[in-house]
């Protein structure tokens, strides 16, 4: 539970920082791009959109994690619901990544 803390703290950090980037359009264009260094997608997300995430990330070569509720993202963002976001600095991605790995990951994949 204290690692599922940390990386909606981390998340929220991130955002303060100015560091990420939320929602459908503009998580997508920032894997485009290639300013994404971790994209996080809800657990809830519908199937559409963790395929749409999915796929993107595995082309683009950008890590991909499944974490949190929307609610929960959103909260941890300052923001309403969020179903995806992309992180865009690579040591916070990094730090990210690692609670992830404690946690078991929660369906992390490593591109």
């Amino acid at each position: 539970m204290e690692n599922r803390k940390r990386i909606l703290n981390l998340i929220g950090l991130a955002t303060r920082a100015g560091k990420t980037v939320s929602g459908e359009f503009s998580t997508e264009k920032a894997v485009k791009s290639g300013s994404a260094c971790l994209v996080i997608v809800s657990e809830e997300a519908s199937e559409n959109t963790r395929k749409l995430f999915t796929d993107k990330c595995t082309y683009y070569k950008v890590p991909i994690c499944y974490f949190g509720g929307k609610g929960e993202l959103g909260h941890a963002m300052g923001k309403e619901m969020r179903a995806s976001l992309a992180v865009t600095d690579e040591s916070l991605a990094k730090a990210i990544v690692k609670q992830m790995n404690i946690i078991g990951g929660s369906g992390y994949e490593s591109k």
